[in-house]
């Protein structure tokens, strides 16, 4: 049985200021590129049975960056959808909500329509990626390259916990977890890798 090697991108302008970037597809700063490149030696040599990133650049660059062959994008590996909070950060939704919290309350629809998302919704999407990574875990090692709001909520799930509680797990940028198991049950065996 392969490990889940996550991935979470390199860093953007906006997760370097503490902006929610679901929709903005920003581009990888100079340093978030090399946060990138300097995962290569740590995904280098293993042959992957999956390779499977976010739609969105900041991934898909971040995979090439780091020496990732044959991936392929899955619509579900997105973003948490913030909806009306996209670019912006949890100090300014605390003033006019100060008891918001994305882990309960999640992302209210945005006015020009942009969706926002439940920690409910998003643990569904996290769940439909962990059932197709299922099938490929027995021939080897699954590597996901996405965002860290929600790779925190797919490890929640890995480990049968409730989508909220990936509030446990802080992910930085350009850093590789691996979810493996011992005695048949799910386990964090590495976390915030860096080379």
């Amino acid at each position: 049985m392969g490990d889940l090697l996550l991935v979470r991108h390199g860093e953007t302008e906006w997760s370097r200021s503490g902006q929610h970037t679901s929709f903005t597809d920003l581009p990888l700063t100079r340093h978030g590129e090399e946060q990138a490149k300097s995962l290569a030696p740590l995904l280098a040599g293993r042959p992957f049975a999956l390779v499977l990133t976010s739609p969105l650049g900041r991934a898909v660059r971040t995979a090439e960056l780091a020496g990732l062959t044959g991936a392929v994008a899955d619509p579900d590996l997105h973003e948490w959808y913030y909806g009306a909070y996209e670019g912006i950060t949890s100090d300014e939704i605390h003033r006019g909500r100060p008891d918001w919290d994305l882990w309960t309350d999640g992302g209210p629809a945005g006015p020009g329509g942009e969706p926002g998302e439940s920690p409910e919704e998003v643990g569904a999407r996290a769940d439909r990626v962990l059932s197709r990574v299922a099938g490929a875990l027995p021939d080897g090692d699954v590597v996901l390259v996405a965002h860290g709001h929600f790779l925190r909520v797919l490890t929640a799930r890995r480990l049968g916990l409730p989508p909220a509680e990936g509030r446990l797990f802080r992910l930085e940028t350009g850093t590789v977890c691996r979810l493996s198991t011992e005695h048949g049950r799910p386990v964090i065996a590495e976390w915030n890798t860096r080379a």
